[in-house]
């Protein structure tokens, strides 16, 4: 059963509660998603460590439920 976009803003936004979120599905199928995630709490942190948190915050449905996640993250600019 795919995933529903909303359930992956919620648990980003569990972990990572500054987060701002943008989901997108890119293939209509529940399946493929780009996320982009900004929050503060990456600054000082590489792209990986970046990654590893927001893939953390998912508990393990990459590769099960949520197949595919393009992922982008950065800092607030500013």
């Amino acid at each position: 059963m795919p995933m529903d976009a909303r359930d992956i803003e919620s648990m980003i936004k569990a972990a990572i509660p500054d987060a701002e979120v943008t989901i997108r599905d890119l293939a209509g199928d529940g399946d493929h998603y780009a996320a982009t995630v900004i929050s503060e709490s990456f600054r000082g942190k590489s792209r990986v460590q970046q990654h590893q948190i927001v893939y953390q915050s998912l508990k393990g449905q990459m590769g099960g439920v949520l197949h595919a996640l393009a992922l982008q993250t950065g800092v607030p600019e500013g």
